[in-house]
């Protein structure tokens, strides 16, 4: 029996010590009494664990409140804490096709410092050397010794099972993508998670971005090709396998028929009306050099009123409308967040994508909405992540000591 309590005794201790350690994540300066009120837990155990906090490193005291000017009419003035953005830092990579990108950040997600790396997207074990080094570069910049990192979330355009693993995919693309991120990550003994780029980006849209209020949106990344994060009833939805956002479906959907991006297929119905003849010798889509027509070019045309341009963007409003038509009647999302660089310049897209979509699905159609977070949403996602994980095992893990950040 006397087994038993003491088990008991030590799992509830441990409920305690998240659970105040939960509450400093949520707010800036507190008192004990601002934890006993939120938590119902008692005086004497809130101000031992506080102390435990503040000897283990995750809390710092700060000056009481009538020395940093408060006002107090009698008694003894309370003890302030706040947990320590400087414990340990995080880092967010996003492992792209073409390019690798690392932030680092404070435990209060603020960034410190980000840098990239162009890359070869057919040479695997290049992608693994220039992740590696990427990160590096950000570490230095940032000023934070490897050592204080606690976790590293990286984002790739592949499915990832639980233990951050790809499957081959086609032409073994998804492998390519991932070529052992979590293992060569976790030999640092850092707390690592690899995760489906588009999954990271509905994080940070919900965290931060255009999804935030929202209790189910879908995000999709609108790049080259589309891939999504589905958000439902507050949930992250990753599938069996972790492919719930691949979109190999939208091949079969009519007026679609492939998983091309905006920015793919600007490009290509621009380069068509070029060869065609379609445009006018005056138009920019004719005065371009072809190696720079693209979705930019196509959306500053079309604001000016070329015939061609804004003819493109009602074929692309039609097309958006059709899939956002599919993903709002599959998943009954109040919500769509379109992500990544060519967001900023989808607006005018959208009003017309939302128009069409009322005719193509059972009222209310879902809100079409444009991320403001630039192509920097991955890392926004990684980054938020990482926090994440590090305040869910923040018991199991050890503060960097005061001066290492």
């Amino acid at each position: 029996m006397t087994e038993i309590d003491e088990r008991t005794a030590f799992s509830q201790r441990g409920v305690n010590a998240a659970t105040v350690l939960d509450r400093a994540w949520d707010a800036s300066a507190f008192t004990a009494s601002d934890v006993i009120a939120a938590t119902g837990l008692t005086r004497s155990t809130v101000i031992a664990l506080c102390d435990e906090f503040v000897e283990r490193g995750w809390f710092a005291e700060l000056p009481n409140a009538r020395a940093a000017g408060g006002e107090y009419r009698k008694g003894r003035p309370a003890r302030r804490y706040e947990l320590r953005a400087d414990a340990g830092a995080v880092v967010g990579v996003d492992a792209g096709e073409h390019c690798v990108t690392a932030a680092v950040a404070d435990l209060r997600g603020r960034e410190l410092a980000r840098t990239h790396t162009e890359l070869d997207p057919d040479g695997a074990v290049q992608r693994t050397a220039a992740a590696d080094a990427t990160v590096e570069r950000a570490l230095a910049l940032a000023g934070v010794p490897t050592a204080s990192v606690l976790c590293i979330a990286v984002g790739v355009p592949a499915p990832t099972d639980a233990e951050g693993n790809s499957p081959e995919g086609e032409f073994e693309f998804w492998s390519r993508m991932n070529p052992g991120f979590a293992a060569h990550f976790r030999e640092r003994g850092w707390l690592t998670e690899v995760e489906n780029d588009a999954n990271l980006a509905a994080l940070a849209e919900g965290a931060v971005g255009a999804g935030a209020g929202a209790s189910s949106y879908v995000t999709l990344v609108s790049g080259e090709r589309f891939g999504a994060g589905y958000v439902v009833d507050g949930h992250l939805v990753r599938g069996r396998r972790g492919g719930a956002g691949e979109l190999r479906m939208l091949k079969l959907v009519e007026g679609v028929g492939s998983t091309h991006g905006v920015g793919a297929l600007l490009r290509q119905w621009a380069l068509a009306a070029r060869s065609e003849g379609t445009a006018a010798d005056t138009s920019p889509l004719m005065r371009t050099a072809p190696e720079r027509l693209g979705a930019e070019v196509v959306f500053k045309a079309a604001e000016a009123g070329d015939p061609v341009a804004l003819g493109l963007v009602e074929r692309l409003a039609e097309r958006l409308a059709r899939i956002c038509a599919v993903l709002g009647g599959l998943l009954d999302v109040e919500r769509i967040v379109f992500s990544g660089a060519v967001a900023a310049s989808l607006a005018p897209v959208l009003r017309l994508a939302a128009e069409r979509l009322g005719d193509l699905t059972h009222p209310p159609a879902p809100e079409l909405a444009a991320s403001t977070l630039g192509g920097g949403v991955v890392c926004v996602g990684a980054v938020t992540r990482a926090v994440e994980l590090v305040r869910t095992n923040a018991m199991a893990l050890v503060p960097a000591p005061r001066a290492a950040v």
